[in-house]
């Protein structure tokens, strides 16, 4: 035995580092399980790292659906890199990533360690073997529940629990715009690129093996940014990713999304590599037809950086008790289990992805509104102990074309990560914490995710039987909206109390029928749920978003606490720049009575409160 070779035992262990993993692992930790995170690349945040560099979407569909943005761990991680990375560069959100990581309490991280192999005790998955290449050090994993946020579903095959690759045929699960018979195409990969304008013409050389492009064959894939949604109705249409064809040749400064192979090879996984090494013949061949093929615009741009790790849309689904599917998705069906909610349309991709020359290359199938995942969707149905995060996730392959988006992985990464620490609560398996379905909810709504269709009903919440009143407030919005149980808008209920700030604030008082004993205070404020906040590197994406924290997120409050009208507790709050805030205090204070008062917003005129909750 090597002297590099350590066992580490856990409660959870998850591995992917991607943004459904990161937040999987930061909600075990949270949530009292001692967590360790395995990532077998050098930074987290998968697809959204400066590794790939593709932007975060989600539910609200690049905002054409209004309200739906993903809140929770992710949120958190957004208006962490909004306050100190103002130009959004990519590389600074993987130290943001890095950092919610490697100093949460109660987790450990492991970069650039791979998973090797997996050891089973009959049905459950006992450790992980893994290697981490920088200090050639071999380890064991060991612990009670492990989270397959791999992506491939790779610990979850491992293990010998079932998966699925392909399309289902439209009979299987009735699903209308499934295929007639099943078939094994999957959405390719991409690599990405991005240009800069260097104010002078820039020549462009192509590489010997780089592929050639004509008019002709791009002539269903605009050479322009293509930003905006696909999300305009709930017909089906055959439209690009992101919709929106926009002719100004001179904005290409990323790209491209369509750039994509994978579906005609024989096996999306094995054939990774030849894969990336074709997708870089076809990015450098592309970006020779712009600058060489014609007048583009482009004349002073310049390639400045070219992906080398492709983005994967789709490879195994893992099979869980229920599978979600387009009736579920297009319905908008709440289950009684849910845990997690989409919303971006459903899409399908050609199989020869830039190969296919005559096809538009992907058909969009939109529907209004938003449905829920069912827990049920998030654990292997045949391995004990295995929860699975992110695109693994069990659902049939048009389902998957909603749920695959980074925003909806990552909302399901934080319930797993909540449920897995249940599973240790409770000594049970992942399947029976269904048991504990209604606790599961309360703690995810707690902490800042939203499941349509259920409120807060925390028993332990006593702001949830306190008057409400405020120093005033806009027409519709009444401060008893803070305990209505829901934290952001839904169809024409603001569901927040809103006033007009004057020279001294506004506040909202919360009264109690007797002496209470506080020991936290949490604020739900507005951070604006429809426009997007994410690194981007296309340009049309990144103008659309405000120039520093969201315009209505409170800046500055102030708390306190009074006893027969005597204050016994204040504290003041500057610089906010979190929708979530947390007031811990060091010990309970007995108080019949507690006063927010917001000073200052990040730029509009009036104060907003979703939901102030009392422990």
């Amino acid at each position: 035995m090597s002297k590099y070779y350590k066992t580490k035992k856990y409660d959870v262990v998850v591995v992917g580092g991607g943004l459904a993993g990161v937040c999987a692992a930061i909600a075990s930790a949270r949530n009292g399980a001692k967590t360790a995170i395995v990532q077998n690349r050098s930074m987290f945040g998968g697809n959204a790292s400066s590794e790939i560099r593709m932007h975060i979407v989600g539910a609200s569909a690049h905002g054409a659906k209004k309200n739906l943005a993903e809140t929770g761990i992710l949120l958190e991680i957004l208006l962490e890199n909004k306050s100190r990375n103002p130009y959004a560069s990519f590389s600074v959100f993987d130290s943001v990533i890095w950092e919610k990581v490697r100093f949460q309490e109660n987790l450990d991280s492991y970069l650039n360690t791979n998973m090797d192999n997996v050891m089973m005790d009959g049905i459950r998955v006992k450790a992980i073997v893994c290697h981490q290449n920088t200090t050639e050090t071999e380890y064991v994993f060991e612990a009670s529940i492990f989270v397959d946020a791999t992506g491939h579903g790779s610990l979850a095959t491992l293990a010998g629990a079932k998966g699925r690759m392909g399309s289902e045929s439209k009979y299987e699960f009735d699903e209308p715009n499934a295929p007639e018979e099943p078939n094994d195409n999957t959405m390719g990969n991409t690599v990405m690129f991005s240009a800069v304008d260097r104010g002078e013409p820039v020549k462009f050389i192509k590489p010997h093996w780089a592929y050639t492009f004509s008019e002709d064959d791009l002539k269903y894939r605009d050479h322009g940014n293509t930003v905006g949604s696909h999300a305009d109705g709930g017909e089906v249409v055959e439209f690009e990713e992101g919709s929106g064809r926009l002719p100004h040749f001179s904005n290409v400064d990323s790209g491209y999304w369509w750039i994509e192979l994978g579906g005609q090879y024989d096996d999306i996984i094995r054939d990774g590599e030849v894969i990336r090494d074709e997708l870089l013949k076809c990015v450098y061949g592309v970006w020779d037809h712009l600058k060489n093929g014609g007048d583009h615009g482009v004349e002073n741009l310049d390639m400045d950086w070219v992906g080398i790790v492709p983005g994967y849309r789709e490879s195994r689904r893992i099979e869980g008790d229920y599978l979600l599917n387009e009736n579920d998705v297009r319905a908008n069906r709440i289950f009684p289990d849910a845990v997690a909610y989409g919303g971006w349309q459903m899409d399908e991709h050609v199989p020869g992805g830039i190969m296919d020359f005559d096809k538009l290359p992907s058909r969009i199938l939109n529907f209004d509104g938003c449905y829920t995942i069912p827990y049920r969707c998030f654990y292997a149905k045949d391995v004990e102990n295995v929860m699975l995060a992110g695109r693994d996730i069990s659902t049939t392959k048009m389902a998957y074309g909603s749920t695959r988006v980074m925003g909806t992985c990552a909302v399901g990464g934080q319930a797993v990560g909540t449920a897995a620490a249940l599973a240790v609560k409770y000594d049970c398996t992942p399947r029976q914490v269904g048991e504990h379905i209604h606790e599961l909810q309360q703690i995810l709504l707690r902490d800042d995710c939203y499941i349509p269709g259920f409120k807060n009903q925390d028993m332990r919440d006593i702001a949830r039987n306190a008057t409400i009143t405020a120093t005033g407030n806009s027409e519709g919005n009444e401060p008893e909206n803070v305990i209505n149980g829901v934290s952001r808008p839904e169809g024409n209920k603001n569901n927040y109390w809103e006033a007009d700030l004057s020279e001294n604030g506004a506040a909202v008082t919360l009264s109690f029928a007797n002496k209470t004993e506080v020991s936290e205070v949490q604020i739900t404020f507005d951070t604006n749920l429809t426009k997007e906040i994410m690194p981007s590197m296309t340009r049309n994406i990144r103008v659309r978003q405000v120039k520093g924290m969201p315009i209505e997120l409170v800046k500055d409050y102030r708390i306190q606490m009074f006893l027969d009208g005597q204050e016994v507790f204040s504290k003041e709050v500057s610089d906010n720049y979190m929708r979530l805030n947390r007031i811990k205090l060091d010990e309970k204070v007995a108080c019949d009575s507690v006063v927010i008062t917001v000073m200052q917003t990040h730029g509009i005129d009036k104060a907003r409160i979703f939901e102030v909750r009392v422990y």
